[in-house]
């Protein structure tokens, strides 16, 4: 048989203190992201390096060189988008509201982030870099075995078959909350 107790006011009070702590925790979170848009700085500057590369070296650079160097900045592109998607993303789910409603600015995605959507957004955004990783190495697949070749090739379908398997399970988790 249950009971309707209502707590004292002193248990009250340490299960409030108790419950503050915990919820406050989530703020040991921001030098994380901080950390990370500091890294976001360091990609933004070897973007810049590799660019000036490209550029000095235009007259004198050969086409699947260029391929080499462009697709290496797209990668950079890339990896700065993942970048972003967790930086926004995890801060809006588990640290605090951005409250950017009706901003100009504010990406589609971001209204409806939760931490299974940012997942699948980040699997599909590995697969991406991981597909640019392996262009680079079938472009340059002369200078390279095929044991390094297979290896990189079993490790993205590794990405992709994982990517599938989080969006499967998501789309399960979603569904089975519909019905509740």
């Amino acid at each position: 048989m249950q009971t309707n107790k209502k707590p004292s006011a002193s248990e009250y009070k340490q299960s409030s203190i108790m419950s503050n702590i915990l919820f406050g925790s989530r703020w040991l979170q921001l030098p994380l992201y901080l950390g990370l848009i500091l890294a976001q700085a360091v990609y933004v500057y070897f973007f810049g390096i590799e660019l000036w590369h490209l550029i000095q070296h235009t007259t004198t650079i050969k086409e699947a060189d260029i391929m080499l160097i462009v697709l290496g900045l797209i990668d950079v592109v890339m990896i700065s988008n993942l970048l972003i998607m967790v930086i926004v993303g995890g801060y809006e789910t588990f640290v605090s509201r951005l409250n950017l409603r009706g901003h100009p600015d504010e990406p589609d995605w971001l209204s409806h982030v939760n931490a299974n959507l940012l997942k699948v957004k980040l699997a599909t955004a590995i697969i991406g870099i991981s597909s640019i990783h392996l262009l680079k190495t079938f472009i340059n697949a002369e200078n390279l075995s095929n044991k390094v070749m297979i290896a990189q090739t079993v490790i993205h379908m590794t990405f992709v078959l994982s990517a599938i398997a989080i969006a499967y399970i998501d789309k399960l988790m979603s569904h089975s909350d519909s019905k509740h």
